[in-house]
């Protein structure tokens, strides 16, 4: 079996991936203009702009940054250059876990090589991938420890579903849950919690396996709500919505970066692996997608219930010092609001009660997202 090279970052690095849904502002439907919107930017998009499986979605990544900080930084100038892009051609950027309307038969798929091999492998599975997801990943030293962070990090991944749940509609119902995106991901067969791995050998020979029995093409293709990331050599958090603005990003994505530190150092310094069932975490994860912030989620030690407010002062108040030292301290504190409400799911609700329907909601939550002026 090939071996897997896991790159070492000595720093926990963090690099930020947003995916935005492409809207024709007339309509405010999505729109398959990918490929007319990255004619308008520079160089192309250098790389930094990219597809994905539809056409209707324009990914976002910052450079490998040191700090929450440098990644705002780099959004924000990215983002200002989409917007500006997409201004010239009547579109907005979508900010949300799922479009709330958007037919999934509307979509185009986009003519590369490996998206047209995942729609022959998952069929039907693949046009519904019409979901939007923020992803975050934390340098870390070793592969060893990048599994080893992957399975003591999903006690706290319905903690991160719950602060970031924003899609309550799927074409144009409200379906009753606050993210919807986390129940479409999981209906692919690579998606979802990840399997409990013990070491990075473990996890090369699981690759391997699913790989040479034909079950995925390639490693790209599995979509865990945590995953390690060899080439990047980072813990990536899956999990979350996109949420409503970029200031809520930077807020979630400090979070992601304290607990993977902190997490980092527990194991550096010997630290007992308290046992926490999948079952309870899938439990969670439920939960999570349900009710968004204003779920109970159980602890995994005492097996009582907590608001979400009380989790999330918890983990604030643990993770200060990591903050301190990360230089987010002011951004890991945000969680507090993000916890008390109301979320982004609850406002998407509220706003198309009050404006009259989802066109409406979607013209305002575009317009409140925009980093730069309009």
């Amino acid at each position: 079996m090939p071996a897997i090279e896991f790159t070492t970052n000595r720093h926990p690095t963090l690099g930020i991936e947003l995916e935005l849904g492409l809207v024709d502002l007339q309509s405010c439907d999505l729109t398959n203009a990918f490929d007319r919107l990255i004619e308008k930017l520079p160089d192309r998009g250098a790389n930094r702009f990219k597809p994905e499986i539809i056409q209707s979605v324009i990914e976002i990544n910052t450079d490998v940054c040191q700090s929450i900080g440098e990644a705002e930084r780099d959004l924000r100038g990215r983002l200002g250059v989409v917007e500006a892009a997409a201004d010239s051609l009547g579109l907005g950027l979508w900010w949300g876990g799922v479009h709330p309307f958007a037919r999934c038969e509307a979509q185009q798929v986009t003519p590369d090589e490996r998206y047209l091999k995942l729609v022959e492998l998952l069929q039907v599975l693949a046009r519904r991938m019409m979901t939007f997801g923020l992803h975050v990943h934390v340098g870390v030293d070793s592969g060893d420890k990048a599994v080893m962070i992957c399975d003591r990090i999903m006690r706290h991944l319905p903690t991160l579903l719950a602060l970031s749940a924003s899609s309550p509609f799927w074409e144009g119902e409200a379906t009753g849950l606050h993210s919807y995106r986390s129940k479409v991901m999981e209906g692919l067969p690579t998606a979802g919690l990840p399997p409990l791995m013990r070491n990075w050998s473990e996890y090369v020979w699981l690759v391997n396996h699913m790989v040479g029995t034909g079950f995925i093409n390639t490693i790209r293709e599995l979509w865990w709500d945590v995953r390690p990331h060899h080439n990047f050599g980072t813990v990536e958090i899956r999990m979350c919505d996109m949420p409503g603005n970029l200031e809520d990003v930077l807020t979630l994505a400090a979070l992601m970066q304290c607990l993977v530190k902190s997490l980092s150092d527990e194991i550096d310094q010997g630290a007992y692996q308290h046992d926490c069932h999948p079952l309870l975490v899938a439990q969670n994860k439920w939960r999570a997608a349900r009710y968004g912030n204003k779920a109970q989620l159980v602890d995994s030690n005492t097996y009582a219930a907590h608001t979400l407010p009380q989790i999330v002062d918890n983990l604030v108040e643990r993770l200060s010092p990591t903050a301190e030292d990360l230089g987010c301290r002011e951004y890991l504190e945000r969680n507090r609001q993000l916890a008390a409400g109301p979320s982004w799911a609850e406002r998407q609700l509220t706003l198309a009660q009050q404006n009259g329907g989802l066109s409406a909601m979607v013209r305002q939550v575009i317009a409140q997202s925009r980093v730069t002026g309009a």
